[in-house]
């Protein structure tokens, strides 16, 4: 498999991102993640979706470990430090998830709290499905597991669009447009930072296509198959979705419906919010992971 790597100066001074790169070995390719905290602290991990990574996450990552945690943020094949296959049929739904899955049991990872928004819920509920010993908590934000079962919204459909014809696909200004906030310039520039060119994104490029959007999509067997999973997942699970993202709203309720883990939970709607979360109200939502973990102890055994 032929992949791209991008250059390590392209991630140096990145504002508000002093973290030091770790990697998870995937056949020949390597995995970039953040290991933030005490290795003894509970242990949250943050999978991000399109066209983002880890750098999403630079806002809560302080404030978790703050708190006596351990967080750990993987950069998805394609994007960020990670590497970046160059064909584009590399990247099946099926791929993430087995990559995901492989770090997960690479790091030997337990007890896990995971935050999933976008494709890291499509990815990371698919994987808290199939494996589910590995799964404390979930916290999904600004996310779903379509089967194709159901009508997608329109404005999925001109994202969708949008993103397979475009002639250059501006990452940083996608960023922008799915933030309430406004985005400084550096910032930007940041979320840019993985993609010299548009070699790079392969991965970017094929996210969109790949939702299951039709109830014959190859990945909606194993979505459905997920779905059982989580209507009998009686471990705690939050919603904490934003105020205005127009394509995953109303999302949280279908969860907080069918999820028996969701009763009883202190779900909350963050407000001034767009798709992007973490960038508009990392920190609300960072507060939002922390009180959860508070109010949900670990079994003793």
């Amino acid at each position: 498999m032929e992949f791209l790597r991008t250059p390590d100066d392209r991630f140096e001074n990145l504002p508000g991102y002093p973290f030091a790169p770790h990697y998870a070995r995937y056949g020949k390719m390597r995995m970039h993640y953040l290991d933030e905290g005490p290795p003894g602290g509970e242990l949250v991990l943050m999978l991000h979706g399109e066209p983002s990574w880890s750098y999403l996450y630079r806002k809560m990552v302080p404030i978790v470990v703050a708190a006596g945690h351990r967080v750990i943020a993987p950069d998805l094949f394609g994007f960020g430090r990670s590497d970046k296959p160059m064909t584009r049929a590399t990247y099946s739904y099926q791929f993430h998830v087995e990559s995901v899955a492989h770090f997960v049991h690479f790091l030997n990872l337990t007890n896990i709290t995971l935050l999933c928004q976008d494709w890291g819920g499509l990815i990371g509920l698919r994987v808290a499905a199939e494996h589910p010993d590995c799964i404390a908590r979930i916290v999904a934000s600004n996310t779903f597991l379509p089967t194709g079962d159901q009508k997608m919204p329109d404005a999925f459909f001109q994202w969708r669009e949008f993103s397979q014809t475009v002639p250059e696909l501006d990452v940083g200004g996608i960023i922008t447009l799915g933030c309430s906030q406004d985005v400084p310039p550096e910032v930007v520039a940041a979320y840019n930072a993985p993609f010299p060119d548009e070699s790079f994104k392969a991965g970017a490029r094929a996210f969109p296509a790949l939702v299951p959007s039709t109830p014959d999509d190859p990945a909606a067997p194993a979505n459905r198959k997920a779905w059982d999973v989580l209507q009998s997942w009686d471990k705690p699970f939050l919603t904490a979705f934003s105020d205005s993202d127009p394509i995953t709203a109303g999302g949280d309720k279908v969860f907080q419906k069918l999820v028996p883990g969701c009763a009883g939970q202190a779900h909350t709607t963050i407000t001034g919010a767009g798709h992007f979360v973490q960038e508009d109200k990392g920190e609300e939502l960072a507060k939002v992971i922390v009180d959860f973990i508070a109010a949900t102890p670990l079994p003793t055994a």
